[in-house]
């Protein structure tokens, strides 16, 4: 089909408006992470207009796209350092001048799949010639100004054909067809042999320990490498018998070191059970994803399957298990999680009681982390490891320049039958706050107010801004610290936590809102006192300065922090009606949102009140 190609061919040539900056960019640079903001006003415009086109830009709609905070939980980013959710060679092309023949290629691959699907299911032959038409002006804009990724064209054509056609998932039914052909393949004495069978060119080692962690990573990249026998298997050839003729069962029998890094990943320390996000790929190849994710789990894992919010092909979408059966039965036991904006607390909470979990990405496209959900985004901060599953995330998890802030494991097999794994180790720069680190830091703090009200002394909490004004955060610690140390001297057998002394260099707001929720959940406290704008007046006075124009009118009511706190404030006073709650009356916090995701500056007062 060559309708893109004509349409192409047909344009008028009026030369591309960004060509002096964009031939500079792709001439020059020798690595995309070279590329930042605030070195060039030009270039930050064609970032800008990069990001806009694509419908990416957080400012201009923060409802849809990820803060610069949320994509920290995923992406290892230097300050300044710009990050484009697609591979480098890419990006390049994106870059370059005039439309290039490969992303042509690309394009054009993307138009003829939207047609393929229009002609194939859209029956209405008049709907479907307005929707394909409205599509074509589409694919021309995008021809003469070549600077859309070709993943969201493709979003952009499925949401035309959706809204369109009123077809909300043309391949409901096919994903069950493969599902229940997987199902029969799992079930089969043929997948059980090649899984179970004798260890005949294993290496035996000569403790039992040993052996059994041995044993478990065998049956671990047997797993693995079957279930990427369905990448490219078409419907018809889904079969006990086409497993059997295949290659793999030798393949399997001999092994090879590609599994060498995820064993040691695995077994770095054996005493210590990981937390695994699973990102699966296709339809029927998640039944073996799921015998995957049952051998981690009786190993002691704990395992967060993420899966696409709605249509995209055959993936494996968060409602399937609605419309399918086999697919409920076979996700039997897994805790499934509709949240899409679940806090550090509550997602460490489901995590803790449930050993599987199920979440949506909040996506409906390949791997994008400026449209997933705050609960994905919070799920990859929070394991160890992720095991993303085919070759169309490859180019964006291996072959992109960018660190990740997670070790991330893709295997797929190619077109000609090939397995590969590639394994990518989070840079050493990374740190990360376990769970247990913060949590002791928690019970610390707790511990010492619980010695100061064995004393008879009062236990006071000091509430205030410590990120809310944009570029002030060790300014607010400054002003949070003096007042503190004013009222000290002030106040008698008074014993005040001031969160300003407990910062850690490397924790974002998730940590610290987790730990400051363990200590003013203990019941220790007696007076919870919040900022006022005559606070901050008197810290500054102290200070011997006059207030600055950006402090003018706060207080704590202007940190959506401070709001999340006063929610917990009115909780822990239900339960200990003795709390004394000071400051800004509650109701003025409550026109705020929720706190910001991952980041300390606050979000905009929500218009709608």
């Amino acid at each position: 089909m060559g309708g893109g190609q004509a349409l192409y061919q047909g344009l008028e040539k009026h030369g591309n408006p960004t060509c002096e900056v964009s031939m500079g960019l792709a001439r020059h640079i020798e690595s995309i992470r070279d590329i930042q903001y605030g070195q060039d006003a030009a270039l930050d415009a064609l970032l800008l207009h990069f990001m806009t086109e694509n419908h990416l830009e957080y400012s201009i709609d923060p409802d849809k796209n990820a803060s610069g905070e949320q994509i920290r939980f995923m992406m290892a980013l230097e300050e300044g350092e710009f990050y484009a959710p697609c591979s480098d060679w890419m990006f390049r092309m994106l870059l370059e001048d005039g439309l290039p023949e490969r992303l042509l290629e690309e394009y054009l691959v993307q138009w003829k799949t939207f047609i393929s699907l229009s002609r194939n299911f859209c029956t209405d032959r008049e709907i479907a010639r307005r929707f394909i038409q409205l599509a074509r002006h589409k694919f021309r804009m995008v021809l003469a100004s070549p600077i859309i990724l070709p993943s969201r064209l493709m979003k952009r054509f499925i949401t035309i054909f959706m809204t369109q056609s009123g077809i909300d998932d043309p391949y409901r039914d096919i994903r069950k067809a493969l599902n229940r052909k997987a199902s029969e393949i799992v079930e089969s004495d043929v997948f059980d042999a090649m899984v179970n069978g004798c260890l005949a060119n294993v290496e035996q080692p000569g403790r039992i320990d040993d052996l059994r962690f041995k044993i478990d990573m065998v049956e671990i990249e047997r797993l693995m490498r079957i279930s990427t026998m369905t990448d490219h298997w078409m419907p018809e050839t889904f079969t006990p018998e086409a497993l059997k003729s295949s290659v793999l069962s030798e393949e399997v029998k001999e092994g090879s070191r590609l599994f060498h890094d995820v064993f040691e990943r695995l077994g770095k320390d054996r005493e210590k059970r990981h937390r695994i996000l699973y990102l699966p790929n296709r339809a029927g190849g998640i039944l073996f994803d799921l015998q995957v994710v049952q051998t981690l789990l009786r190993l002691g894992h704990r395992v967060v399957m993420a899966l696409k919010e709605g249509f995209y092909f055959e993936h494996p979408t968060f409602w399937d298990r609605d419309n399918d059966p086999l697919l409920a039965k076979a996700f039997s036991g897994a805790k499934f999680v509709s949240e899409d904006r679940l806090s550090k607390n509550e997602l460490l909470g489901i995590m803790a009681q449930h050993p599987f979990v199920v979440i949506s990405d909040g996506t409906r496209e390949r791997f994008n982390p400026y449209r997933a959900s705050v609960t994905f985004a919070r799920a990859w901060k929070e394991c160890d490891l992720v095991l993303a599953k085919g070759q169309a995330v490859h180019n964006r998890l291996i072959k992109s320049s960018h660190d990740f802030t997670r070790d991330i494991v893709n295997f797929y097999r190619d077109e000609h039958g090939e397995f590969h794994l590639h394994y990518r180790p989070r840079p050493e720069s990374i740190v990360s706050f376990s769970e247990q680190y913060i949590a002791a830091k928690a019970d610390e703090i707790i511990a010492e107010m619980r010695v100061a009200r064995s004393l008879g002394k009062t236990v006071m909490f000091y509430s205030g801004i410590i990120g809310s004004v944009p570029g002030q955060t060790q300014a607010a610690i400054k002003v949070i610290t003096i007042f503190v140390e004013h009222l000290r001297s002030q106040l008698d057998d008074a014993y005040i936590i001031n969160p300003g002394e407990h910062f850690e260099e490397g924790m974002d707001a998730d940590d610290l809102m987790f730990m400051w929720e363990k200590v003013q959940r203990s019941g220790y406290i007696n007076v919870w006192r919040f900022q006022t704008y005559f606070d901050i007046e008197k810290s500054f006075e102290l200070m011997g300065r006059k207030v600055p124009p950006v402090w003018t009118g706060k207080d704590a009511t202007y940190s959506t922090g401070c709001t999340k706190e006063m929610h917990i404030a009115l909780d822990v006073q239900r339960v200990h009606p003795e709390l004394q709650i000071i400051g800004p009356n509650p109701e003025k916090f409550f026109r705020r949102r929720e706190y910001g995701v991952g980041k300390f500056c606050d979000v905009a007062i929500d218009s709608c009140g």
